[in-house]
This record gives structure tokens, sequence and C-alpha cells, in this order.
């Protein structure tokens, strides 16, 4: 079976990648949790310790990333997903695997990349990364579902949201303070009294 066929057959949903970076110099990958003074505050997806991370370092988010292949530039996330296939959701190999096999095994996975540009070092990040993430509950594989909603799904879309409802609150207040400044004291259907 060829892959594109897999593709196909298989939606394949990449999640939780925003806002997870690679730090230069630095081992694992981490994930913002806020900004501070001089820079972000970041946790290490390996231990989950939180250190602080100056502006003057070198960040990269894993969405910007790509790899070079003879065509066009893919991005990370679509060699995620191709890799997901290929491993059928499972962990890949080690990245502490020798070079040969690691070469081979990405090739496998993406023939097209470009053997000059792309360095064994950057497989080896592709393969820790993509098993980090896989560790963590970070990219998941879908198998594709039938696009009928459930009832549960329907009766969801036809309630009203936040927005809504909100809107149908102020709605209500803005008849409410017109009718009050359009009769004050009372109303206009009250009886004069006669003197």
């Amino acid at each position: 079976m060829c892959i594109f066929d897999a593709l196909k057959k298989q939606r394949l949903k990449t999640m939780n990648i925003t806002g997870i970076i690679s730090i230069s110099g630095k081992p694992a990958l981490s994930k913002i949790i806020t900004q501070s003074r001089g820079g972000i505050i970041v946790e290490s997806l390996i231990d989950g310790k939180r250190f602080p991370v100056q502006g003057t370092e070198r960040i990269s988010s894993l969405e910007d990333i790509s790899i070079y292949t003879y065509e066009e530039d893919m991005l990370l996330t679509e060699v995620f997903e191709k890799m997901l296939i290929h491993t059928n959701g499972e962990k890949a190999i080690s990245h502490k695997s020798s070079n040969k096999e690691l070469e081979a095994e990405f090739e496998k996975v993406l023939p097209n990349y470009d053997k000059d540009r792309v360095y064994t070092s950057d497989i080896k990040k592709v393969f820790q990364w993509f098993n980090l993430l896989l560790e963590k509950g970070l990219l998941e594989k879908e198998e594709e579902t039938d696009k009928k909603e459930t009832k549960a799904e329907k009766k969801l879309s036809k309630t009203p949201t936040a927005k809504t409802e909100k809107k149908a609150v102020e709605k209500k207040a803005a008849k409410a303070k017109a009718k009050s400044t359009s009769n004050p004291k009372g109303g206009a259907n009250r009886k004069t009294q006669g003197k």
C-alpha cells in the first residue's frame, strides 16, 4: 500500500503543537507557559520543570520548522503526520540508533528529503521530538469517521452559545431601558386623576 493511499483512508490529527518550542543548546522540547519581563517562561516536556528563557536565546516554534526536500520544503507537522502513518501511531526507532538506521528509516518516511542539506543531527532531532510528543499525547492518529452528526452533536449545535446568550441579555436590557425612558414613573397608560 502506498503512503498516499493510507493518507486518503485515514485522517490524521496533529494536536497541541502550538506553543511547543525548541531552544538552541537545550536537548528537549519545551512548552511556552507565559511571558515575562525579559523573555518567556517555559516548561520542559521531559521533567516538567519551569525556567525562564531570555529574549536573546534562539528559539524555534515546531510549527515553523520545515525539512528540506528536493521539491519544496515540508513542514515538520506534515513530516510527523507521515511518521504517524509509517509507525501506525506507535513510537519510531530511537534517536540513539546508528546513523545508517536513522537515515534509512527517515528515507522510508520522506523519500525525497534533501540528503545534502538535512544532516543526521537533524534526523535525530526529528525522531527524538516525534517520540517525545507521542509519549506526552501531543500527537494523535484518528481514524476517519462518517460526516454524519450524532444526536448529541446536533443537540449541542442547536443550544445557544455564550455569545448568543450574552446578545439576548443585552437586547432585553436595551428594550427595558427604552421602555423605562419612554414611560417615566409608571407608564403612559395610567389614568390621570381629575381635579
